[in-house]
């Protein structure tokens, strides 16, 4: 009679690890970038840009604000969802450490771009290099647990996202009229001089054993509350932004088609995201919005002025609203950016999106 029970025990016991499997055995995901993939480094530096006090976080299961610029999830929180997986803690957070450091990192730092000096108002944030110097010791931590061959498989299955770009023009070449910038480079030669640069952050990721990237692009820079505030005059996206999104964002795709040319390998893929953010933006009733123009928190015109606080306007119901502060979505809006970049077809991702490219690699 032992038997059959045995049996069925054994069954139920496999049915228990099968359904642990995809969170169990999920790649290792890592992020690079801006404020709109940063979960909180910037929590740990000595930096005004920061969200690490109410209303940020407003929506985020802990009601708590986590150093995301979102009432609640943002992109790499809902890929991490998608992977199977918990959301990758910040790198300089004391709790990445053992069996959580095989989940994967994000190092990604709001007000950062892809050179040296954007942002160097908001003083101490964490530069794509240096991002890319604690990849390398990231690296190194967990070949005490892995080993080096160990390691190196898991950087080579792991999924990687990294977003770079929209402050090199709003906190750089457009920060101040006449800037630096602008006065050293015409719009069209300095697209070109940010992605000569950002191909070199590129390889340098390759080089450090990356090889499935998704690059998102800058979104419509001129539509955020934050630029129909600055320079709008009649509630239509800022003109001049817009020109810096349309000759940026056609020459990286170039860019990554290039690269993975010259490698021999669809390592970086394209992720449109002005395209999925211009859907919500032009018809924002279609995805259940109210308005696409005006902040959930801010103040002064579209919300779109200074900083998120506690005395800002606050919005009763953050979905029914696109921008949750002056530059970033809500949760809602990253959700639909993050399903364009699921599931979308060539028009938003390229060459795959990620449901096939998950699909096709042996070992998600």
């Amino acid at each position: 009679m032992d038997g059959p029970f045995v049996l069925l025990a054994s069954l139920i016991t496999l049915i228990a690890l099968a359904n642990l499997a995809p969170s169990a055995e999920a790649r290792a995901f890592f992020v690079f970038g801006d404020s709109l993939v940063d979960n909180g480094n910037n929590d740990y530096l000595a930096t005004t840009a920061r969200a690490d006090s109410p209303p940020y976080g407003i929506d985020y299961p802990t009601h708590r604000p986590t150093g995301r610029f979102s009432n609640g999830l943002n992109i790499p929180d809902i890929i991490s969802e998608r992977l199977g997986a918990e959301s990758t803690l910040p790198y300089l957070s004391p709790q990445l450490t053992g069996e959580r450091l095989l989940v994967g990192a994000n190092f990604a730092s709001a007000g950062i771009g892809i050179l040296n000096d954007t942002g160097i108002q908001f003083l101490n944030i964490i530069r794509i290099y240096k991002q890319l110097e604690y990849f390398e010791q990231y690296q190194r931590r967990v070949s005490e647990q892995l080993g080096e061959e160990g390691t190196q498989q898991l950087v080579n299955q792991a999924l990687v996202l990294i977003t770079l770009g929209g402050n090199d023009f709003v906190n750089n070449y457009y920060l101040v009229p006449f800037s630096a910038r602008s006065r050293q480079f015409s719009l069209p030669d300095y697209v070109r001089y940010l992605i000569s640069e950002y191909r070199k952050v590129l390889m340098r990721l390759y080089e450090l054993g990356a090889r499935r990237v998704l690059v998102t692009g800058t979104g419509p820079m001129g539509c955020v509350p934050a630029e129909l505030a600055m320079r709008s005059r009649d509630g239509n996206c800022a003109p001049d932004l817009q020109r810096a999104a349309d000759l940026f964002n056609p020459q990286l795709e170039q860019l990554l088609s290039s690269l993975n040319s010259d490698i021999g390998a669809d390592i970086f893929i394209a992720a449109n995201i002005r395209r999925s953010a211009f859907d919500f933006i032009f018809d924002p009733q279609r995805y259940g919005f109210v308005t696409s123009k005006i902040a959930c928190c801010g103040q002064g015109p579209y919300n779109g002025l200074g900083l998120c606080t506690v005395v800002s306007n606050l919005c009763p119901d953050r979905d029914v609203y696109a921008f949750w502060d002056p530059f970033h979505p809500t949760e809602k809006a990253n959700r639909i950016i993050a399903n364009r970049i699921l599931s979308g077809g060539t028009d938003y991702m390229k060459p795959y999106n990620l449901n096939t490219i998950l699909a096709m690699d042996p070992w998600t």
